[in-house]
């Protein structure tokens, strides 16, 4: 069955940076249409970048230039590399994968069809 596991999440001072990994096993994540997406405490959970089937990524206005969404699909992780790390990117952050030729973009997170668990990133001042 389709599983996504988060890993690469933590604490670091603001204007660092961070990996974030999640490996997907069930399918291919080049099958898929893969997203990351972030939920803050106290607020709902909003979506920050998609890599459609072809490769090609979108992000929300709010982290463009900072997030790199990729795949490997050797590994069949997804990837997110967050660069110069903000406090307002605290939060639970979660890959989710629109699978079986769904379509699917990073503000419909109802288009996603299986998340994983989240990972917590947590940027200090």
């Amino acid at each position: 069955q389709v599983k996504l596991v988060e890993s690469g999440g933590g604490s670091v001072q603001a204007g660092g940076s961070l990996k974030l990994s999640c490996a997907a096993s069930g399918f291919r994540v080049g099958d898929a249409v893969m997203g990351w997406f972030r939920q803050a405490p106290g607020k709902e959970r909003v979506g920050v970048a998609d890599i459609e089937r072809n490769g090609v990524p979108r992000y929300t206005d709010s982290v463009r230039g900072r997030f790199t969404i990729s795949v490997d699909h050797a590994e069949n992780t997804l990837y997110l590399q967050i660069n110069s790390l903000k406090v307002e990117d605290t939060a639970t952050y979660y890959c989710a994968a629109a699978v079986d030729g769904a379509a699917a973009a990073y503000y419909a997170d109802y288009m996603f069809t299986d998340w994983g668990q989240g990972t917590q990133v947590t940027v200090s001042s």
